[in-house]
């Protein structure tokens, strides 16, 4: 028992295709491509995205931490924000460990924001110059931000008049 082609029913919008007018092709989103051969440069290429993902998961646990941290010790226990002077500030980087402590959540809290605003600048600038541009821009004012945070830490003065 066979069936024709007129036999069968064609409903919805299968019924505008026929063997005379055939549905669209429709194209894969990207080619396949079978891997390259090794190359020198193939060889010397790193993980880098990879380690700059760990690292966003990594800093985000030590940064939530140390903010707690700080804002427990800061405001709730130390009496609140009305006891924050510059006094305050003098006693508390007297000592190495809240040195450390700022220094630490200085360092990670910028390296975590550039990495951030350095993924979202490779996601959205579509041409290579602007995307160039703006992560040098990024990265000029990490730096610049780490060095003078990192000498304020280092050589504050309490005793300047």
């Amino acid at each position: 028992m066979t069936m024709a082609t007129s036999d069968v029913e064609l409903t919805g919008s299968s019924a505008a295709y026929s063997a005379d007018n055939p549905a669209p092709l429709i194209e894969a989103p990207r080619a396949r491509t079978p891997r390259s051969a090794r190359t020198p440069s193939s060889r010397t290429r790193t993980n880098f995205e990879l380690y700059g993902w760990v690292f966003m998961r990594v800093s985000g646990v030590v940064l939530a931490v140390l903010v707690v941290g700080h804002l427990l010790i800061q405001l709730v226990l130390d009496g609140g924000v009305s006891k924050v002077s510059f006094a305050f500030v003098a006693g508390r980087w007297a000592s190495p460990f809240w040195q450390g402590w700022d220094l630490v959540m200085l360092w990670l809290a910028m390296l975590h924001g550039g990495n951030g605003l350095r993924t979202v600048i490779n996601d959205y600038a579509e041409r290579d110059g602007t995307r160039f541009w703006l992560k040098m821009l990024l990265y000029a004012a990490t730096v610049f931000t780490i060095l003078l945070g990192t000498l304020v830490i280092f050589t504050f003065d309490p005793n300047i008049r």
